[in-house]
């Protein structure tokens, strides 16, 4: 008989797995991998942002989610007819109501069930349980369907409002159309053109007044539309959006919605996602774990986005609206995404890559500066490093030359030499950049000291040793794509700069330390000096977790630490070494760094490699810790994301380390191996090849790799390159429950 608190907690994990449970086998008819797919995974953050359940179709525009306060909420304020960019806003509110139409009618939530909500990638239902309301939804690429199923009794509205605080407008057309407009992040308009499937009584709320007005425009406006009593009950919103024009709304509508309805959309749909999930088919592994991989593969397709309509678009980068022949992708954040996110693309989708960084180019040719975080409206300039020149090289060294490469080397080039590396801006260097380049470090003040500089922000800070490191990496990456074009020179210049990480090496702190601009070291704790996020210094996190981000020059990295025996206990000690404080008082400092595990933070983007690096020195170590990072932080459940999952940020570090491998070095093209937790992987490769993954008696006790074959051969070293993924080749792995040491120790990449 189970113990008291033993019986809680069984009683616990039984009812935070039961919904993902009743989601796959009750409420989903799909077959194959899509079935394993639970948008609801992560829905709940430790701490910070969780994941939302997405509809949308792969990499395209219209993406819905329905607002709520988070997962754990029961009321739904308002469903967006488009998610214009991850994390930073919707555009056009849409919800039923059967209540007569007030003014405070928009404020009234609704109330809908757990347990009879059902989302897939390509379709969501719920059931307003007060109203009695059956709500679904299907979207399209630039366009989506929404039916409301009223009840009997009671009334059959529907209201519509603005998310964001600039002007908008609503027109209605002979009680069935709808046109509209709203303003988002300041400038940029958004166009709306819809339709009703019965005709109705349509009127306007403007100062807070209900109107029967069919037009209105100025800030925080709404509209609303009720609908007489109809036979099956039923009203049908179909509509397009538009970033181009109003015209353009109406061209998208009569592009995908003028010959289709609900259920052929929605099976539409569910082939666009079953294209791209079954391109990699797993077998063995437990089905919590099947779960957890395919739902962060749907994740890793809700950026970047087309936005391009016909054969034109809108760009924020100068305002403008060009004419182009190539798809036009925006919404990417490449500190987060430059990691495991683009490198798993130019696996799975290489054309689209390119497409991607020729935007990129786009970009630069249109703003001047080759973007860092690009979203619809322009550079949203966050965090630090110009690592979109990191993705060129990594793209470039793997084959994808279908991009202006000349533009983007001199993009990068004028980024390194040009811009300001300071966090959060997108501006001509100042007086701190000037010192990078000539000393070599950017310089920190010390503790209290008042700052100088006007661009610094007062938040985020000089970071002065995370753009030190994050600069090296970039400065590395342009004089690699340098050498291979055949620029000496230049090569000479930033490899020289790509070494400036050991210029702020302490060895006897045995960490990197900050500088003052006088060369001097400034004295602090690295666990927790800094101020908030560490920002004085670090970014996000301490120095603990920066003490390894020189993924470019690992071996250097090794030298500076004293050796390999030396880097290996370093590296024990940072999955053993404790807070010093209380979690309260960590967190309260550092609420990114989640996902803990003594010092490493699982819950942050610059913590991917670093259990990957034990395969310099003892490979086991890494299957041991891959194994248990992926166990213990991405369950199949609403807590299953240790941190921000970024849209698809965190997530393609999970599809890889799944299949066992990973690309340490984004700019190298090569895969280091971990621990699969799969019997078999096969990657269908868009050169009509195959890459397949065998892992014998591979199971949740059996992760150490015992042997390991390429394409027939012995491989001794935890190493392959791109090429012989891409030309299809066949690891074969032969796990035990307990290490092999030898295995990959003796050969270093």
């Amino acid at each position: 008989m189970l113990s008291r608190p033993t019986r809680f907690l069984f009683v616990f994990f039984v009812s935070i797995l039961t919904p993902a449970l009743a989601q796959t086998v009750t409420k989903n008819n799909t077959g194959g991998n899509l079935a394993y797919i639970d948008p609801r995974i992560g829905n709940v953050g430790q701490l910070l942002e969780p994941t939302r359940p997405t509809v949308q179709l792969p990499n395209q525009m219209i993406r819905m989610a329905p607002i709520r306060a988070s997962y754990l909420d029961d009321q739904i304020s308002s469903f967006p007819l488009t998610i214009v960019s991850h994390r930073l806003g919707e555009a056009f509110s849409i919800k039923p109501s059967v209540q007569p139409v007030q003014a405070d009618s928009w404020d009234q939530k609704l109330a809908y069930d757990h347990d009879l909500e059902i989302i897939r990638p390509w379709y969501y239902n719920t059931y307003l349980i007060d109203d009695e309301v059956t709500v679904e939804y299907v979207p399209g690429k630039k366009t989506g369907i929404f039916s409301f199923d009223f009840p009997k009794a009671g009334g059959k509205s529907i209201l519509f409002g603005l998310y964001n605080n600039g002007e908008g407008s609503w027109q209605f057309n002979e009680g069935k159309e709808i046109v509209a407009t709203e303003t988002w992040a300041g400038d940029v308009r958004i166009y709306l053109y819809g339709v009703f499937s019965e005709k109705g009584k349509a009127g306007t709320v403007k100062g807070g007044k209900i109107q029967t007005d069919q037009n209105v425009s100025g800030a925080n406006t709404r509209a609303w539309i009720s609908f007489p009593d109809n036979k099956t009950g039923k009203i049908e919103f179909r509509y397009a959006i538009s970033f181009v024009s109003a015209e353009q709304a109406r061209k998208n509508f009569n592009n995908e919605l003028q010959s289709t309805d609900l259920e052929a959309l929605k099976k539409s749909g569910e082939n666009a996602w079953s294209k791209v999930i079954n391109q990699i088919r797993v077998e063995g592994g437990t089905e919590a774990q099947k779960r957890t991989f395919y739902t962060s593969l749907y994740r890793t397709y809700e950026r970047m986005v087309d936005i391009t309509e016909g054969n034109q678009y809108y760009s924020g980068f100068d305002k403008k609206i060009h004419q182009t022949t190539r798809p036009f992708y925006v919404d990417d954040w490449t500190w987060d995404t430059y990691l495991a996110h683009h490198p798993l693309r130019m696996i799975l989708n290489p054309a689209q890559e390119e497409d991607m960084l020729e935007s990129f180019v786009e970009m630069y040719r249109q703003s001047g500066w080759v973007p860092t975080f690009p979203v619809l409206f322009g550079d949203h300039a966050c965090m630090n490093g110009f690592h979109s020149s990191i993705v060129f090289l990594d793209a470039y060294r793997k084959g994808l030359r279908k991009f202006d490469v000349a533009k983007a080397y001199e993009g990068m080039v004028k980024n390194a030499n040009e811009a300001t590396m300071l966090p959060w801006m997108n501006w001509p260097k100042c007086e701190l950049d000037d010192f990078y380049l000539s000393k070599g470090y950017y310089p920190a003040l010390g503790k209290n000291e008042k700052e100088t500089v006007k661009l610094v922000t007062p938040f985020e800070k000089r970071q002065a040793v995370a753009v030190t490191l994050g600069g090296a990496y970039d400065d590395w990456a342009v004089g690699e794509l340098a050498k291979d074009l055949g620029k000496t020179a230049d090569h000479r210049t930033f490899s020289a700069r790509g070494l400036n990480y050991k210029n702020l090496w302490n060895k006897e702190q045995n960490m990197f330390i900050p500088k003052n601009s006088k060369g001097e070291w400034i004295q602090i704790d690295p666990k927790f000096d800094g101020g908030m996020g560490g920002r004085d210094y670090y970014d996000e996190n301490n120095g603990w977790t920066y003490k390894w981000q020189v993924q470019h020059d690992i071996p250097g990295l090794i030298g500076l630490i004293g050796g390999e025996k030396k880097f290996e206990e370093d590296l024990d000690q940072l999955y053993r070494e404790g807070l010093g404080r209380s979690k309260y008082e960590f967190w309260a400092k550092f609420p990114d760094a989640t996902g803990l595990v003594g010092q490493y933070s699982m819950g942050n983007e610059p913590s991917f490699h670093i259990p990957y690096l034990y395969n310099y020195t003892s490979p086991w170590k890494t299957q041991k810790q891959i194994r248990f990072l992926l166990d213990v932080w991405f369950k199949d459940n609403i807590f299953g994301i240790p941190g921000d999952e970024d849209g698809g940020g965190m997530t393609a570090f999970v599809v890889f380390s799944s299949m066992g491998f990973y690309p340490i070095t984004p700019g190298k093209p090569l895969y280091t191996i971990g621990s699969p937790v799969f019997e078999k992987v096969t990657i269908d490769l868009p050169n009509g090849k195959q890459f397949t993954m065998e892992a014998k008696n591979c199971s949740v006790e059996n992760k150490y790799i015992q042997s390991a074959r390429l394409d027939g051969k012995p491989l001794d070293t935890p190493w392959f390159t791109h090429e012989q993924l891409n030309d299809g080749g066949k690891l074969e792995l032969e796990m035990g429950p307990k290490p092999n040491k030898n295995w990959g120790a003796a050969i270093k990449n």
